[in-house]
């Protein structure tokens, strides 16, 4: 597994997908409330261009909560009275991965330098702030930057947030093209699934054993 003697000094990570539940799990919760087909969205996401463009206009903070909410509405076909609260039903069944925030707090109290890198949805998903301190050395948040993954510079800027180079981190994502990006710059991937897959990779790598 590990392609250097030495343990990695740092480890970043993903928000959504990561410490959180399944997304499209998510989205596919969603669809069946608004009486969408189960994967209208993720599909959306994946081959419509216009629904895209609307993603990483929030991502970016190029858009705000609104203006997105109304064209991502008609963008996936539903009416302008179902636009108020869109993002908040999206996200109805977001639940952190206990599993997940507890093994980063492990290795972030073991000594290895932790950091966060999300594309975010602007502010309409909050970072709690107590947890956010409690996890990481350093936060990259989309929206703020202006700059998303899969841009290589988010990724560099993620390990100088922790002062490392990016060839001392471990980066995880549930999406397996963001994780290319980060391959390419030095860094050691590890495609997440779940935590009982996840935790044990990031053990090696990382040389800490959590407790039981």
């Amino acid at each position: 597994m590990p392609d250097r003697e030495t343990p990695y000094p740092g480890l970043l990570v993903d928000f959504g997908g990561v410490l959180t539940g399944n997304v499209f799990e998510v989205f596919a919760g969603f669809c069946e409330r608004e009486g969408l087909e189960t994967d209208h969205v993720a599909r959306a996401f994946r081959e419509d261009p216009v629904t895209r463009e609307l993603l990483f206009g929030l991502e970016l903070g190029e858009l705000t909560e609104d203006d997105f909410s109304g064209r991502f509405a008609a963008s996936i076909g539903l009416g302008p009275e179902r636009v108020e609260g869109l993002i908040g039903r999206l996200w109805q069944d977001l639940a952190p991965d206990e599993e997940m925030i507890e093994a980063v707090a492990g290795f972030h109290a073991a000594g290895v330098k932790t950091g966060l890198i999300s594309n975010s949805w602007g502010t309409a998903l909050e970072y709690d702030e107590k947890t956010m301190a409690r996890l990481f050395d350093g936060l990259v948040i989309s929206h703020l930057e202006g700059m998303r993954k899969p841009d290589p510079k988010i990724y560099a800027l993620g390990a100088a947030r922790i002062g490392l180079s990016p060839a001392d981190c471990v980066f995880v994502d549930d999406l397996r093209g963001n994780l290319k990006p980060a391959r390419a710059l030095g860094m050691m991937t590890v495609h997440h699934t779940t935590a009982a897959e996840t935790i044990p990779q990031l053990e090696e790598l990382l040389g800490v054993t959590l407790p039981a």
